[in-house]
């Protein structure tokens, strides 16, 4: 019998390592606080009764059943390092057992809301197609390169869902001076407004933005829902910024707007990845693309270790966790993000 009394947990963080997580302080705190169990995500059913009942937490998201969950009376808190919520485990039990659910990754979302404005800049500016030119020799110099130029300050901007990232973009917006318009179905109205952000339907968002960002999470409702009609609404020549999720779009609807010359467009994220070699965005013209990296920065990756560690630290103590962000009994279960896949 052992006499270790440090509490124990699961480390099942793939497709994240604690290496990537935690610093080389912060893994050291760990392993001196706790006894870590390394486990296959695919298989923490066969983790013998001796871990099971004496786990404390789960590092990672690993799918569970409730009769793995049975054999886990002592279970507090599983920590999503992952990011996305998926729904692999049965979290009406999870809930009746007051165990928490949370999520570490509002750690992304300023460094994916600056890429953001880094890519409407871009393509409010011709950034991007004026560097190749130039590479070429065939730039255009002063007011002839601007043909198409505008400017991001005192424009119309649309955000569709106001989480984490929807925050941070709206703060990194701020000192242009554009209106900034909102739709977020799930969000009251008075929190926009206390944001600095108008509520509005997503019509007006679609028909009134000069650039419109989409950080909206995918769901059983809205998987897809930005199509063919949408992108007709958008004005002509407005830039779509996609920053979340590819299923919340019909990928290939946007391509289309976008080869028709009606908008410009970025993403960060796409319907597979990683992407075909012979995908037809890769040589599309007007389209900013970036490999699913807009928020993989290893200083966020290291701060998902701090805060792991900090609400560890509240739980010990008997305290409800405050730094990672708990997922809701209402909406947990709509989730449909697909699990990333590399880091």
């Amino acid at each position: 019998m052992s006499t270790d009394n440090r509490p124990l947990a699961i480390s099942a963080p793939e497709p994240r390592s604690l290496e990537l997580i935690f610093s080389k302080d912060a893994l050291s705190l760990l392993h001196s606080k706790y006894r870590i169990v390394e486990a296959d995500p695919e298989n923490i059913a066969g983790l013998g009764d001796d871990v099971l009942g004496e786990a404390r937490y789960i590092i990672g998201q690993p799918p569970l059943s409730k009769d793995t969950l049975d054999r886990m009376p002592r279970l507090r808190c599983i920590l999503n390092v992952e990011s996305n919520l998926i729904n692999n485990m049965p979290y009406d039990v999870l809930f009746q057992r007051g165990i928490h659910v949370v999520t570490t990754g509002q750690v992304f979302a300023e460094p994916v809301a600056e890429i953001g404005l880094g890519f409407a800049l871009s393509l409010a500016r011709g950034i991007v197609d004026a560097d190749l030119d130039f590479r070429e020799g065939r730039e255009l110099w002063g007011g002839d390169g601007n043909a198409k130029a505008r400017l991001i300050s005192g424009s119309d901007i649309g955000i569709v869902g106001f989480g984490d990232l929807g925050k941070a973009l709206s703060r990194v917006l701020s000192g242009f001076r554009a209106t900034v318009r909102v739709f977020d179905p799930w969000m009251p109205p008075s929190i926009l407004r206390e944001h600095g952000v108008q509520p509005a339907g997503l019509d007006e968002v679609l028909s009134g933005s000069d650039f419109l960002f989409v950080v909206a999470s995918v769901t059983s409702e809205n998987k897809g829902f930005l199509g063919a009609e949408a992108f007709a609404r958008m004005r002509k020549g407005a830039a779509f910024i996609l920053l979340s999720r590819a299923d919340v779009v019909d990928f290939d609807a946007l391509m289309a707007e976008v080869a028709s010359g009606h908008i410009v467009a970025a993403s960060d994220v796409y319907p597979e990845e990683p992407l075909g070699k012979d995908h037809p965005v890769r040589g599309l013209k007007g389209f900013i693309r970036s490999a699913h990296r807009a928020g993989a920065l290893d200083s966020a990756f290291k701060k998902m270790g701090d805060m792991v560690l900090e609400d560890m630290d509240l739980m010990d103590r008997g305290l409800p966790p405050m730094r990672c962000k708990r997922a809701e009994r209402e909406t947990v279960s709509r989730m449909r993000s697909k699990p990333v896949t590399r880091n």
